[in-house]
């Protein structure tokens, strides 16, 4: 069935290297992506004028393609590509643009910034999952949006834009759905809005889910003996654990339940506030990767695993006018915790095997006790607040302004051995082996602005900058107690500063600024032709690295060389859309679990992506809707990557190569595309049937970037999937079937090991797709 699928996406893509899909005008029976108002510049334009590389999943685009989470719509945007360990816990990137960095609460900022209508919602460790319903639309921006989006903007952007308040009138819907999972549980969603004017100027929009996802992962019974025995090696089994009271089939269910509640007043002709409050609460269970030697969907842990993920936003909007200028200030404050309980029995088994370290974990009564487990709690605050101003007069397009920006991380994570004797103990925390209790601060800081001039009726010019500064600090405590090791206690320096730590042994700060810019020319030959040229380059601001011998890391920066082209034609029933582009990447970040398992971050050299992206959509007849899309990527090193940062590995003493120029860069597949084709027709009175397939394909993936750690890992091979689903949609009222991953392939997203492959090695996980879904959604309006 693959081999079939790779023929079919090799059919469709031959005469045409492809990008995503926008929705199409079905009302109008016309594929006119004029008709799609984004904001990806801060600015209302139609999808066709805007010189950039956007893809823009509308309202009927995304319940077409029943998206309802992150993981649904990232399949059908082919520039784009992540990592994973499960909900809440991805990590984007854009154009090939990853290093295979390590996901860590010490570890560097995102590449990818995540936006909720105007406010950004990328937290340190990654964006929020946010259940996707009355939603407008999504917009995918790739390529650097550093003048106008930042820092966490380097490669590329996703907004996510809802639905507004709307004085129009009263109207709502209601959706219900069910589903079951093969190898796996039963799932079903419900979810609604209303929309309520409360006066002719005024009204309130409240949106509300409830969403629970079936497990297909198993958790079987397994028994784990640990080589260091205990005194008596006559007797095995006294360092022995099973896994008896959490084994469990489809151990992997997930709930998700919150809402969405904004308000709408227009004070006058002029301005207009939008208040905005959501939260939402994310319960799974289990984990989300199969040992790879066990076979799909299988695994054996031996402590509780799961995830707690709630959080809120309070967002504040206010637009006007003052004099000739449209003013906006966006504000949000969001606040989340993240409980979290990990296996570690892994770590601890290797390390045993390895190292002996059985024979140091030990209880009271001196017998080894060496399972391990992590129960982790992680606290984030972000504020973020935004003014610009924007002029327009004749030929020329100003838009300004200054953003700050300043997030928390109150990171708690606690490293169990149960039973651990009391002299081993971190102080204060019963069988704690290891703990990290710390306070990370980034902040950041900038003026922007870009300036657009009409050279022409056909020619425009666009001129951008931003001017950036970074404060980040990290301080706290991590590392045993006394009783134990060098590290930890024995090498704090001063009293606790972050409660709950006995101690301080670190206390870092970094700060920098800097300046991108974006030069773009925009041509327009004719009618339904668009050509444009790009140079822009992004930014990700330097960090701390916790263990204290190793220095600071440095910013990194892309710089992006861009063509594009945006064409309509056959009377506006067809749009192509593409670009074509270079990618230089400089003092790229690259992160990985070095000694003692602890997240070390460098810069890693030099790498490079030429690429292409593009999209056909095209209508032929009534009712029929076709479209393919993709992105080829071909990312690699220019220079080798050094242990020792250097650009040559053999000096100083020591240095070693990692990686050699020309390695390919981890995560990114070649080649990721798609095909759908959906088609609509009467079936009596006023109703309307419809039929759909879809098609997704990735290429093959590598993890790590390093020789040996990626050898390890093996090769994800590629894999296509297909969607389909049937349906009738009446005045009222709405039916449809669906099967995702219709013939049930295996395929993975992200490979890892708790011990560091390059330090001990152990069990391989793969984070597989989620397996067959067939369901049924009923939908009413009202």
């Amino acid at each position: 069935m693959q081999t079939s699928s790779r023929a079919l996406i090799g059919a469709l893509l031959a005469s045409t290297a492809i990008a995503a899909t926008p929705a199409f005008a079905q009302d109008s029976g016309v594929v006119d992506s004029n008709e799609i108002v984004v904001t990806a510049q801060k600015r209302e334009q139609h999808l066709q004028d805007v010189p950039l590389s956007i893809v823009a999943l509308g309202t009927e685009k995304l319940d077409e393609l029943q998206i309802q989470d992150f993981d649904d719509y990232a399949r059908y945007l082919p520039a784009l590509s992540y990592q994973t360990a499960g909900p809440g816990a991805s990590v984007v990137y854009f154009r090939g643009i990853a290093s295979g960095e390590t996901i860590n609460h010490s570890g560097q900022l995102p590449s990818v910034g995540t936006y909720l209508d105007e406010a950004p919602i990328t937290t340190i460790q990654g964006a929020l999952d946010l259940h996707i319903y009355d939603v407008a639309r999504v917009e995918a921006l790739a390529g650097p949006q550093g003048t106008l989006y930042g820092a966490s903007s380097q490669a590329g952007t996703i907004r996510i834009i809802t639905n507004k308040p709307d004085t129009s009138g009263f109207y709502g819907a209601v959706n219900v759905e069910g589903n079951t999972v093969s190898h796996g549980g039963q799932g079903y969603v419900g979810e609604g809005f209303v929309n309520l004017p409360l006066s002719s100027s005024a009204a309130l929009r409240v949106v509300g889910w409830y969403d629970k996802d079936a497990g297909y992962i198993d958790n079987v019974a397994a028994t784990r003996v640990f080589p260091t025995l205990g005194p008596d090696f006559d007797i095995p089994g006294t360092n022995t654990v099973k896994n008896t009271a959490y084994a469990k089939d489809d151990y992997n269910d997930v709930e998700t339940y919150g809402g969405r509640a904004a308000l709408k007043l227009e004070l006058d002709d002029s301005w207009t506030v939008t208040p905005q409050i959501m939260a939402q609460k994310q319960k799974s269970n289990g984990s989300f990767a199969y040992e790879m030697d066990r076979g799909a969907y299988k695994t054996a842990q031996y402590n509780p695993e799961g995830l707690q993920d709630e959080w809120f936003q309070a967002a504040l909007t206010i637009e006007g006018k003052i004099g000739s200028f449209d003013v906006t200030y966006a504000g949000s404050y969001l606040k989340r915790k993240v409980e979290t309980q990990s296996d570690y029995s892994d770590y601890a088994y290797y390390y045993d095997a390895l190292f002996g370290y059985g024979a140091y974990y030990v209880d009271n009564a001196g017998n080894p006790v060496s399972n391990q487990q992590v129960i982790g709690v992680d606290r984030f605050t972000k504020q973020s607040h935004e003014l610009r101003f924007a002029w327009e007069q004749g030929p020329a397009h100003l838009i300004f302004g200054g953003f700050y920006q300043r997030q928390t991380h109150n990171i708690q994570q606690d490293y169990v051995i149960p039973g651990l004797a009391d002299d081993l103990e971190v102080p204060g925390w019963a069988d704690t082996i290891w703990l990290t209790k710390q306070y990370r601060v980034d902040r950041d800081y900038a003026g922007f602005g870009e300036l657009t001039v009409d050279i022409t009726p056909k020619v425009s010019a666009t001129m951008g900058t931003r001017i950036f500064k970074y404060d980040n600090s990290l301080v706290g405590f991590f590392g045993y107690g006394a009783g134990f090791g060098n590290t930890g206690e024995r090498q704090c320096f001063a009293a606790a500063k972050v409660a709950g730590s006995p101690c301080t042994n670190l206390d870092k700060r970094v700060k920098d600024w800097g300046f991108t810019h974006k030069l773009n020319l925009t041509w327009r030959p004719v009618d339904g032709v668009m050509l444009y040229g790009t140079m822009s380059r992004g930014f990700r601001p330097g960090g701390i690295n916790r263990r204290g011998t190793l220095p600071p890391f440095g910013s990194d920066f892309i710089d992006n060389y861009e063509i594009g082209w945006k064409t309509s034609f056959l009377d506006k029933h067809a749009t192509f859309n593409g670009a074509i582009y270079q990618l230089d990447w400089t003092d790229m970040q690259f992160s990985y679990l070095g000694a003692n398992g602890l997240t070390e971050i460098q810069n890693a050299g030099n790498a490079r992506v030429r690429g292409v992206e593009a999209e056909l959509t095209v209508r032929p007849v009534t009712g029929l809707s076709l479209s393919v899309s993709g992105a080829y990527n071909d990312a690699k090193l220019v220079s080798p990557y050094c242990r020792v940062l250097s650009t040559d590995c053999s000096v100083p003493e020591g240095n070693s190569e990692q990686a050699p120029a020309g390695t390919r860069l981890p995560i990114t597949p070649k080649f990721k595309g798609n095909a759908q084709a959906r088609y609509e027709f009467p079936v009596g009175g006023d109703a309307v049937a419809h039929v759909q397939g879809a098609m997704v394909y990735q290429g093959d993936i590598l993890f790590d970037l390093r020789t040996d750690a990626r050898a390890a890992f093996g090769t994800q091979k590629a894999f296509a999937t297909a969607d389909f689903a049937a349906g009738v949609a009446f005045a009222d009222y709405t039916i449809e079937v669906y099967a995702r991953n219709a013939f049930d392939v295996v395929g993975g997203q992200f490979r890892t090991a708790q011990c560091g492959v390059g330090t001990c090695g152990g069990t391989l996980y793969s984070y597989p797709i989620q397996p067959r879904t067939i369901g049924v959604r009923l939908g009413r309006k009202f």
